[in-house]
């Protein structure tokens, strides 16, 4: 049997990317899924795949820095597949500035983003969770929440709060029967990684190269994250809570 089979799953940033990702496997692995994003088009082609596949998803557009959002996200879950079992908190931005080329809003955005966002989906995905018997969440955060970067402060900032929130949760809802882990992804093909040789006003292609530059010679595949987020997710890891999986290529060590 599927390793998640029946397992309502919640996932941000679901429409591109690592969230992407994760939807699509946890779908083809028996989970219906709630993809979230505020890309309405991009979630309806994560839809229209999973379904393609014998898959269950439904779409959620939404801004998850917003409570309210985060409510509507989790009671659709509920109306459409049952209390929550899984979330994975994967909703994510990037700005590469150091702290004095950082303006204010931009600092405020990535924290939302990245660190807020975790908080705000987790008060209303934990208590239907924990009264349907526990589950698992899985937030994503990166290498860089646990060393530093160059000019990427805001970002270093946030993901290295998600890793230590993730561990904090962990303490807390263990006795609820809830695991909570944390995924650190390395330099992954992704548009977010793009982004960034934009915002660095470098070539997309040499900046893909430099980052591939670590003991496995490739640069991740949303792929590779997804498959470590399915086994902190599925009972294969029912001892593994507070943790953090760095999925990198070797390029911490």
């Amino acid at each position: 049997m599927a390793r998640v089979h029946d397992r309502a799953a919640i996932v941000t940033g679901a429409a591109s990317g690592i969230g992407r990702a994760v939807a699509v496997l946890l779908a083809a692995e028996g989970a219906p899924v709630v993809l979230v994003d505020r890309d309405a088009a991009g979630l309806a082609e994560v839809e229209r795949q999973i379904a393609a596949t014998g898959g269950r998803a439904i779409a959620v557009a939404a801004d998850v820095t917003v409570d309210a959002d985060c409510r509507r996200v989790v009671e659709a879950c509920a109306a459409a597949f049952g209390a929550p079992r899984i979330l994975v908190n994967g909703a994510g931005v990037v700005r590469r500035t150091s702290i004095v080329e950082t303006p204010e809003a931009e600092w405020d955005l990535v924290m939302a983003v990245n660190t807020k966002a975790v908080y705000l989906l987790s008060r209303h995905a934990i208590p239907p969770m924990a009264a349907a018997g526990g589950g698992a969440i899985v937030n994503i955060g990166s290498g860089w929440g646990l060393k530093g970067g160059p000019r990427a402060a805001s970002y270093c900032a946030s993901k290295g709060a998600v890793v230590n929130l993730t561990r904090a949760m962990a303490i807390d809802h263990g006795p609820q029967g809830i695991r909570v882990c944390c995924v650190c992804p390395g330099d992954t093909d992704t548009p977010l990684l793009r982004s960034e040789a934009a915002q660095l006003g470098e070539d997309v292609a040499a900046f893909l190269a430099s980052s591939a530059e670590r003991p496995i010679r490739r640069l991740g595949t949303p792929e590779d994250t997804a498959r470590a987020v399915l086994y902190l997710a599925s009972d294969e890891a029912s001892w593994v809570t507070g943790t953090t999986l760095v999925v990198d290529g070797g390029g911490i060590a």
